[in-house]
């Protein structure tokens, strides 16, 4: 039995989950919560096998944040990104905050069926459409002019180039860092100009294969 925890701000959309879930004799809805400081609070409580996470929440903790949050509590837990956002970005750092699995609120029934039962045996789950744009992404490889770019970059640029990929704004970066956010942004444009690269998730995807987050691809 796969014990599922539904994580989603509006009602409506975790009834219908629940219904069809539960037509899955191996599969349970132990719990259900309307953004992510509850949905934090219920799985530390009930300890599901799997959480599937809505990522947009307006009202509270977001999908994302509550991700991270809740894998830096629960290492072991498995979490599936439910989105309608088919973007690069918000697939990298779903995947940078610990999510196990992304797949698309317009995906069929059974495909959603098949990523519970992906995430809920610790495999990874990936969208069809995703899965196709990373595999192309990583053929391609990072733009390159055959040596290392990353060590055309100083120190300073490489500190604001992992925190870019770690999601934080410009500003949150310019207070970590102790310096103006004209001087992050001045960073930021010559450490794209020396990776030849244009906007920030061929960042985060260059981060990610760097193994600047503690994991490459």
């Amino acid at each position: 039995m796969i014990r599922i925890l539904l994580v989603d701000d509006h009602a409506v959309v975790r009834s219908g989950l629940k219904m069809l879930l539960q037509t899955n004799p191996e599969m349970e809805v132990v719990g259900e919560a309307s953004e992510g400081n509850e949905g934090i609070k219920k799985a530390l409580r009930l300890k599901p096998d799997v959480v599937v996470m809505d990522l947009s929440m307006p009202h509270g903790k977001d999908g994302l944040s509550a991700t991270a949050e809740l894998k830096q509590q629960m290492p072991e837990i498995n979490i599936l990104i439910l989105t309608m956002h088919d973007d690069e970005e918000y697939l990298f750092r779903a995947i940078q905050g610990g999510a196990s699995g992304c797949i698309l609120k317009s995906a069929p029934h059974d495909e959603l069926m098949s990523a519970i039962e992906s995430v809920a045996k610790g495999d990874a789950y990936l969208h069809p459409s995703a899965t196709k744009r990373l595999m192309d992404e990583y053929l391609s490889g990072v733009k390159q002019d055959g040596s290392d770019t990353y060590n055309l970059l100083s120190e300073r640029e490489k500190e604001v180039l992992t925190l870019i990929a770690k999601g934080y704004a410009n500003k949150e970066i310019a207070e970590q860092l102790v310096i103006s956010v004209k001087t992050v942004e001045t960073h930021k444009s010559k450490l794209m100009e020396k990776l030849q690269l244009k906007t920030r998730p061929e960042l985060v995807e260059y981060a990610v294969k760097k193994g600047l987050l503690g994991y490459s691809i």
